[in-house]
C-alpha cells in the first residue's frame, strides 16, 4: 500500500480521496492554489502544499509544480480526482518516470479512449456495441456526405479529441451537413487544439447509460451495475440515478458482462465508466471514462462499495473487492449536482456562502467542501456540492429527495436548487419516462418558473 499520496485536485473530490486515504491509514497532501488556501481539503489534509495562483494552467495543471510538490512531501501517489489532468496519459508517464504511481488506468489506455475514434474503433473490436457511424475522422468532402448518407439522416458530427458538448453539431439534412462539419471542426480546434471529427448516428430520445467497471490490471474486472444520467443540460449531466427506471435486471447483466469482458481482455486497471445511449432496447457506445466519475456515489449507495478506496487499493497491487456474483444492487439512488448558478438562465454566481445547512437522516448523503463563510472562487466550476439519496425502492428514493431538497439552506449566492426542487415533482421525473434531451426541452418551456 502507498505510504503518502498527493491529491492533485480541489473541492468535493480532493475532499472525497482525502476521506478515503485516511479510511485506509494513508497520509495526505493537499495541492492548492492561492485562491483555494482557505479550502477543507487544505485544512484536513496532514500536509498543504501552494502549486501556484488562481488559473488552472499555472496550478492544477502544472505538472512541474506537481511534481515539486511530490518531492517536497515524499509522496509516493498521486490521486488525481476527475477532471485537470485525470485523463491525461502523458502526466501518467512523467509520473512513472519519476517512480511516482498514477492512481488511474494504464498510461495506454487513457490514451485509446481519450481519442473518441480510436475509442470506437476498441470499443467495436472488444466486442462492445457501437452507434453506426464513421470509421474515423471525415472532412467537408464528398467522404463525408457518402458515409452520412450510408448512416441516414440526422447525423451528428462530433469532436475526436473532446468532451463536454463542445465540437458536437446536428446535421438534421443533407443541406446541413457541411456547416456542421465546419463549424464542429472549429470548435474543436479552439476547444482542444484538434479539429479532427466524425459522424455517428444521430438518436432521437435516447437515455444516457453508463456502466461502471472495476478492474485490477491483471485480467480481472467487474461491473457495478449502471446509472442512468439522461437529464443533461448542454450535454453536462444534473441529474443522476441507479438502476436505471427502464433497464431490466437482464438487460443489465447482459450490457455489464459485456463491458467487464472487455475490461478483463484490455487488462484495465482501476475505476472506468462505459457509457451508452439506449433507445429501443439496444444500447450504442459513446465513450470512456478513464478515471472516477462526479456521479460514482450514487453506485456507492446501491452497492455498498467504496469507489475511490477500491480505486486506491488496486493501484497498489491489491486485488478487487469481491467476485461478479457477490455484486448486489441494493434499492435506489439519485443524485443532484447543486452548483452555484442563476436556476433559470444558469449564470454562475460565485461568492460568500452565508449559511449552509445539509439535510440529515437515514439514506441522504451531501458530498461538498463547502461551509459557512466560504468563498466560492470564479475561477473553477460553480459546483456547491452533490445531494445523494438512497431508498429501498425509486418511490422511496424520491420522497426522500424531496425532503431533503426543502431541508437544505445555501445562501449568499444563486443555486441550481428550485430547479431540482421542481423536477423532484415532475410527473415525467417521478414516471422515469424521460430522455437526453428532456430537460432542454422542460427549461425552454418555463415550466420551472410555477415552481
Amino acid at each position: 500500500m502507498f505510504d503518502k499520496i498527493l491529491i492533485a485536485n480541489r473541492g468535493e473530490i480532493a475532499l472525497r480521496v482525502l476521506r478515503a486515504c485516511k479510511e485506509l491509514g494513508i497520509a495526505t497532501v493537499a495541492v492548492h492554489s492561492t485562491a483555494d488556501a482557505n479550502a477543507m481539503h487544505v485544512r484536513l489534509a496532514d500536509e498543504s502544499v501552494c502549486i501556484g495562483p488562481p488559473a488552472a494552467k499555472d496550478s492544477y495543471l502544472n505538472i512541474p509544480a506537481l511534481l515539486a510538490a511530490c518531492e517536497i512531501t515524499g509522496a509516493d501517489a498521486v490521486h488525481p480526482g476527475y477532471g485537470f489532468l485525470s485523463e491525461n496519459a502523458r502526466f501518467a508517464e512523467i509520473l512513472a518516470d519519476h517512480n511516482l504511481h498514477f492512481i488511474g488506468p494504464k498510461a495506454e489506455h487513457i490514451r485509446t479512449m481519450g481519442d473518441k475514434i480510436e475509442a470506437k474503433k476498441t470499443a467495436k473490436r472488444l466486442g462492445i456495441p457501437v452507434v453506426p457511424g464513421s470509421d474515423g475522422g471525415v472532412g467537408a468532402s464528398d467522404d463525408a456526405m457518402a458515409i452520412a448518407r450510408k448512416i441516414g439522416f440526422p447525423v451528428l458530427v462530433k469532436a475526436a479529441a473532446g468532451g463536454g458538448g463542445r465540437g458536437m453539431k446536428v446535421a438534421p439534412t443533407e443541406a446541413d451537413l457541411m456547416l456542421a462539419l465546419s463549424t464542429a471542426s472549429n470548435e474543436a480546434k479552439a476547444a482542444f487544439g484538434d479539429g479532427s471529427v466524425y459522424l455517428e448516428k444521430y438518436l432521437g430520445k435516447p437515455r444516457h447509460i453508463e456502466i461502471q467497471i472495476l478492474g485490477d490490471g491483471r485480467g480481472g474486472a467487474i461491473h457495478l451495475g449502471e446509472r442512468d444520467c439522461s437529464l443533461q443540460r448542454r450535454h453536462q449531466k444534473v441529474w443522476e440515478e441507479g438502476p436505471s427506471p427502464v433497464l431490466s435486471a437482464a438487460a443489465r447483466a447482459k450490457i455489464g458482462e459485456t463491458c467487464a469482458k472487455a475490461m478483463r481482455e484490455m487488462q484495465y486497471l482501476g475505476v472506468g465508466t462505459i457509457e451508452f445511449l439506449y433507445e429501443d432496447g439496444e444500447f450504442y457506445f459513446i465513450e470512456m471514462n478513464t478515471r472516477i466519475q462526479v456521479e460514482h456515489p450514487v453506485t456507492e449507495m446501491i452497492t455498498g462499495i467504496d469507489l475511490v478506496l477500491e480505486q486506491i487499493r488496486v493501484a497498489a497491487g491489491g486485488d478487487l473487492p469481491c467476485r461478479q456474483e457477490d455484486v448486489v444492487i441494493n434499492g435506489h439512488s439519485i443524485e443532484c449536482r447543486i452548483n452555484a448558478e442563476n436556476p433559470v438562465t444558469f449564470r454562475p454566481s460565485p461568492g460568500k456562502i452565508t449559511q449552509f445547512h445539509p439535510p440529515g437522516g437515514l439514506g441522504v448523503r451531501i458530498d461538498s467542501a463547502v461551509y459557512q463563510g466560504y468563498v466560492i472562487p470564479p475561477y473553477y466550476d460553480s459546483l456547491v456540492g452533490k445531494l445523494i439519496v438512497h431508498g429501498k425502492t425509486r418511490g422511496e428514493c424520491l420522497m426522500r429527495l424531496r425532503r431533503a431538497l426543502d431541508e437544505i439552506v445555501v445562501d449568499g449566492v444563486e443555486t441550481t436548487l428550485p430547479l431540482f426542487r421542481a423536477l423532484a415533482r415532475e410527473p415525467s421525473i417521478i414516471d422515469g419516462d424521460y430522455h437526453i434531451h428532456w430537460l432542454e426541452q422542460y427549461l425552454a418551456s418555463g415550466d420551472t418558473k410555477s415552481h
